[in-house]
């Protein structure tokens, strides 16, 4: 065996992509990072100010204060306070001198609010988790594994092809029966593109992910509803005249039947208001963003796996209309390109074929490494020139 045999061998022996048999893609994304961005921010922070909001109550004890007489007894004054807080009604006197009520309960409802829109934000993530995930987790997996597999198939080929050129005697007939194999495509595995051909057609998971991102739209838009038209009426209103004509001081006749209570939280309930629309603002063009990500192809990956034999959705022209469950597969194996060990090897070999003299002749990852390996990627012309001269 001479030197250059032996290193072809070891180099194509290194080019082999590890068996993994142990536990199979523990760190698989079923999340984009984008979308991870944002149930964090669109659940997390409403949780936020909602502890916010409660340790504030806390801290600084009853959230109004009330102006009572300076006759009233202590307990008289807490009651005044318990009264006024458990109603938040303001009462006030229109143009003909009647007495007009006007709720205020958004105050009181500040940190439940919250909770129930941590809850609605969390909805489209359960969704996505009990529709899509398992589906999507298996298509990973076993597109994942046929990638890598595709490439140390390719790998052996050569191995092989250089084992059978190094013991054969006959270099015709080597080159004959290699013409041949690959007229008839003979090294052509076809069972992953059709298997992702056939997910063009398929549509259950971009309708899961389109409805993710649209009940997250949908809920953006509940949310500005309820702070504009509950919120915006209250926003402003630091005092209001509460009613104490009620239980323990009902038959007190002595004392007026409105006095002045000011709410301590207010700035509280106006930084939460003002805090969760911007916020949310900024989260309504990442939505966007990605849904827009499903009207194109992600052809920069694809084109970097047409190096695989029968892997030809590009150069034949087999993508079509991009929103179908093949489009999200694509964004999902961006974002496990770690997962994805044969992409920095056909990323290399890409970028080389790119750069050699004879890359009319080098279409997949066997003629390139069939040329690495010291063969020639088709019938030397010296050989050809011999048959024709044997036959004049």
């Amino acid at each position: 065996m001479s030197l250059a045999h032996t290193a072809a061998e070891y180099m194509l022996s290194d080019a082999l992509l590890p068996d993994r048999r142990g536990p199979r893609l523990k760190g698989l994304r079923l999340e984009l990072p984008l979308d991870r961005m944002v149930k964090f921010v669109a659940v997390g922070f409403p949780l936020l100010l909602m502890s916010l909001a409660f340790a504030q109550e806390f801290s600084s004890g009853s959230p109004i204060s009330c102006f009572c007489p300076s006759n009233f007894s202590i307990r008289q004054v807490a009651y005044v306070d318990s009264s006024c807080w458990d109603s938040l009604v303001h009462h006030e006197q229109d143009e003909t001198g009647r007495y007009k009520t006007k709720s205020l309960w958004p105050h009181k409802a500040l940190p439940y609010s919250l909770l129930a829109l941590a809850v609605a934000m969390y909805l489209p993530v359960l969704l996505w988790q009990y529709a899509a995930v398992p589906a999507l987790s298996s298509d990973l997996l076993f597109i994942i594994s046929e990638l890598d597999k595709s490439y140390n198939r390719a790998i052996r080929l050569v191995q092989h092809m250089l084992k059978i050129r190094q013991e054969g005697s006959d270099p015709h007939a080597f080159w004959d029966e290699l013409e041949k194999a690959r007229k008839e495509r003979y090294f052509e595995f076809p069972l992953l593109e059709r298997y992702l051909a056939c997910k063009q057609r398929s549509h259950s998971l971009v309708a899961a992910y389109l409805l993710r991102n649209s009940l997250l739209l949908f809920f953006t838009s509940a949310t500005y509803l309820y702070l504009g038209h509950f919120h915006l009426d209250v926003f402003f209103q630091e005092e209001f005249s509460c009613s104490i004509k009620t239980g323990l001081l009902h038959d007190e006749t002595h004392i007026p039947s409105l006095i002045m209570c000011r709410l301590t939280s207010l700035s509280v309930f106006q930084i939460v208001s003002l805090s969760s629309v911007a916020i949310y603002t900024l989260l309504v063009p990442v939505v966007i963003y990605n849904l827009t990500r499903l009207c194109r192809w992600d052809k920069r990956l694809l084109s970097i796996y047409e190096m695989l034999p029968a892997f030809d959705l590009l150069s034949r022209k087999m993508l079509g209309c991009p929103i179908n469950d093949l489009n999200v597969l694509l964004l999902f194996l961006r974002a496990n390109i770690s997962e994805l060990i044969s992409f920095s090897w056909l990323s290399v070999l890409c970028a080389l074929k790119d750069t050699t003299t004879q890359k009319h002749n080098i279409d997949t990852v066997v003629d390139f490494m069939t040329v690495l390996a010291g063969l020639e990627p088709s019938k030397p012309k010296h050989l050809t020139h011999g048959v024709c001269d044997e036959n004049p």
